[in-house]
């Protein structure tokens, strides 16, 4: 049995050491062995474009984010992941997640579906989702709008994900009623971390919605956050139950699958 937290918090605009001392109380203010931060935790997430973006961006692994993430994952003996603005070779912008397991950073993943104005200050990932082998299990990171492609999820269980660290900014209202989903069609568990508040800049206003949540290898809700308050919610799942594929005796989730009558979806 391993405890996931969701960590959910408000991050202030261009204020990185205030929001990563923030972060640091909350993670350590409950015991987990894997802890998940929201998209873009050390920034917050309404970027006016590119050259904003590339002034709060940061190299990885050697930025104040990816540092923060190792040192906080040493002191809590645990898994950390969170969502940072990655500056890249060649100019290259990135909505990233990195993962650290006891002080070790050691994962770097790139979100790969933008979300609306995005487009404008971030680069697209140009590498699949892939899994790590951690100290409490096999994780495969997604970020916020990769929730609403079904082939996301899919591609990390196939690869031998358990479980799916979903880092969020959510503003549409559908993901937490879709993360069920997402775990019952591939026997996973999701520990999927929102941010609350608001932020307003140039005219543009977003309202992000809360409700974090860590959902079940069968859907159930396990935990879930309010809309409104900074907290920390926990659950406690047997990761090894997400390796049983087997949804009757007659009927594997995997082995049962026909690729080849696909068509369209492998276009």
């Amino acid at each position: 049995m391993i405890r996931a937290a969701a960590v959910q918090t408000q991050p202030i605009f261009g204020d990185v050491a205030a929001n990563l001392e923030r972060t640091r109380q909350l993670v350590l203010s409950e015991r987990a062995d894997l802890y998940v931060l929201p998209e873009l935790f050390s920034t917050g997430y309404l970027f006016r474009d590119r050259e904003e973006t590339a002034s709060l961006a940061e190299d990885y692994p050697s930025g104040d984010a990816c540092r923060f993430l190792a040192e906080l994952s040493d002191t809590a003996g645990a898994v950390v992941v969170g969502g940072f603005a990655e500056k890249a070779s060649g100019g290259r912008l990135y909505n990233s997640a990195a993962l650290a397991d006891r002080g070790e950073l050691l994962s770097l993943y790139r979100k790969i579906h933008l979300f609306d104005r995005e487009k404008a200050c971030f680069d697209a990932g140009e590498r699949a989702p892939h899994v790590v082998a951690t100290s409490i299990g096999r994780v495969g990171m997604m970020i916020c709008f990769d929730w609403i492609f079904p082939e996301t999820a899919r591609c990390l269980a196939l690869a031998g994900a358990q479980i799916l660290a979903h880092a969020t900014n959510l503003v549409l209202p559908y993901c937490q009623n879709a993360m069920p989903t997402r775990c019952i069609e591939n026997r996973v568990f999701a520990v999927t971390a929102n941010r609350i508040g608001e932020e307003a800049r140039d005219g543009t206003r977003l309202a992000f919605t809360g409700w974090s949540q860590i959902t079940g290898h069968t859907g159930e809700r396990l935990a879930q956050a309010s809309a409104e308050s900074e907290e920390v919610i926990c659950a406690e799942f047997d990761p090894a139950l997400a390796d049983d594929k087997q949804v009757t005796p007659e009927n594997h989730l995997f082995r049962d699958r026909r690729p080849g009558l696909y068509g369209e979806m492998w276009r």
